[in-house]
């Protein structure tokens, strides 16, 4: 299984728009959803684009 890297995923989620981070409390179930949406987007771009770590073996296609 692959471990997170916790500080990548804070930065994805400071660094991601100011709406979904403060639209995850609002009263609107909608808006909440909007925004839980917006912020696992970012967190999942960051993930994709961070390099590979130096203990792991790259594999030649």
């Amino acid at each position: 299984m692959e471990r997170i890297d916790l500080d990548i995923m804070a930065d994805a989620i400071l660094e991601a728009p100011g709406w979904a981070r403060v639209g995850i409390t609002a009263p609107s179930p909608t808006l909440r959803e909007d925004a839980a949406r917006e912020l696992a987007g970012a967190i999942a771009e960051r993930l994709q684009a961070a390099p590979p770590k130096a203990e792991q073996l790259g594999l030649k296609l």
